[in-house]
């Protein structure tokens, strides 16, 4: 690492570090479950494909649906570490559940709770991050953060993939061990994190009054717009696990698939948002958007097989490109989304700004995953994969026929 980036990350709050760890040590918990949940839906409850989507996308759209709630009240009571702990604790509290499933329906309240626990957090946990930092920082302090939580997301699958060779494919043992990293999340984030000094000297007022709704500007709802598009263009991961079976990974190695995916994230998010400071946004959403086409026409060609073996043809590699490519269109658009969020709301309205922006995205990822599901159980899963193609490639053309005068292209 050049000493100019060094200079970047000391510059950078040590609340946002301190909010980082906490978001890996949490997601290290939970992506020890979710790298293996879609397996042990199909093959331990005989859930179908339909029924992983339905239960991924009404999960997921509820994590981003409910930050909406979150986000509101932390602008109206300025207490945004509150609402971020209690997040967090839900999250923590719903990992036994896992262990206890014997039904889909279990399993759908675990992630039920999981998921609103993740919503409550999001919206004041990145509102903390935009107030406590430089506005020429925080591309680089999104990034920082998105890059230790996905930390998380590879550390989770690869002890995931550890204890499933170890004790024979026991996904039960492993959802209890899952509840240790959880629970530590929780802690450090009660003794770690302060709440911001700009909420305290805010007086309180109604976020959702007309006029300060009207107050958020044309550029943050055409951001809400171009999120709500991403979402509909890539849906749940869990179809990348499924992806993963089907092209011949051993079940004990099928998380590995999660942790190439999300360490690939993890390496890129920090360079990534530290380069949304300085480059015109509009160019990197497409670049984005580019490399999820790529990964979708990759992941949609690769062939199916019945030993590992398959994965050193060209359809494994396919397969494995595919993988990487989708990691790296999350490092290039996630962090940039965030700041430009940040960058487009006013500092007592931020917390509701996120909320929205994530209600429509949640919203969108929903209708996604459901659409995913059907086109798998009845069209085969290389349709879903060319489908997501398809609409990233909508989304391109709406996001380069966009004004190139807007002042979305002059955020710096």
């Amino acid at each position: 690492m050049n000493t100019k980036a060094q200079g970047t990350l000391r510059q950078i709050p040590s609340g946002v570090w301190m909010l980082g760890l906490v978001s890996m040590f949490m997601d290290i918990s939970s992506e020890m479950i979710h790298s293996l949940l879609p397996l042990f839906m199909v093959t331990s409850l005989g859930a179908s494909a339909f029924s992983v989507g339905l239960i991924e996308g009404l999960a997921e759209s509820t994590a981003l649906v409910s930050k909406v709630f979150s986000g509101v009240l932390s602008d109206y009571f300025g207490k945004r570490k509150a609402l971020t702990l209690f997040g967090y604790s839900l999250g923590a509290c719903s990992k036994p559940l896992f262990g206890l499933a014997s039904s889909t329906g279990l399993v759908m309240m675990a992630r039920f709770i999981d998921r609103l626990g993740k919503g409550i957090r999001g919206a004041p946990r990145d509102a903390i991050v935009s107030e406590i930092t430089p506005p020429h920082l925080r591309g680089a302090a999104f990034g920082l953060r998105q890059g230790l939580d996905t930390v998380g997301a590879f550390i989770g699958p690869l002890l995931g993939v550890s204890f499933m060779l170890l004790w024979r494919n026991n996904f039960r043992a492993i959802f209890w061990l899952a509840a240790i990293p959880g629970f530590a999340a929780v802690l450090l984030l009660f003794f770690g994190v302060q709440e911001p000094e700009t909420l305290k000297q805010t007086k309180s007022t109604n976020p959702l009054r007309r006029e300060n709704l009207v107050s958020l500007s044309r550029d943050y709802w055409w951001v809400v717009v171009i999120g709500a598009f991403f979402s509909l263009a890539r849906f749940s991961e869990a179809f990348l696990v499924l992806r993963a079976q089907q092209v011949g990974v051993p079940m004990a190695l099928v998380p590995l698939v999660m942790v190439l995916m999300n360490l690939v994230y993890a390496v890129g998010a920090y360079p990534f948002g530290k380069l949304a400071d300085q480059v015109n946004p509009t160019k990197l959403l497409v670049f984005g958007i580019c490399i999820l086409v790529a990964a979708d026409l990759f992941l949609a060609a690769s062939r199916t097989g019945h030993s590992w073996e398959s994965h050193f043809t060209l359809g494994g590699t396919s397969f494995l490109l595919g993988i990487v490519l989708w990691g790296l269109h999350m490092a290039v658009t996630q962090g940039l989304l965030a700041k430009m969020v940040a960058d487009t709301s006013p500092t007592d309205l931020r917390g509701t700004a996120y909320g929205f922006f994530n209600l429509v995205s949640g919203l969108a990822l929903l209708l996604a995953s459901l659409v995913a599901g059907l086109l798998w159980d009845q069209l085969g899963s290389g349709f879903t994969f060319y489908a997501g193609a398809a609409f990233s490639l909508l989304t391109l053309f709406i996001l380069m026929g966009h004004d190139r005068r807007s002042k979305l292209d002059s955020f710096h």
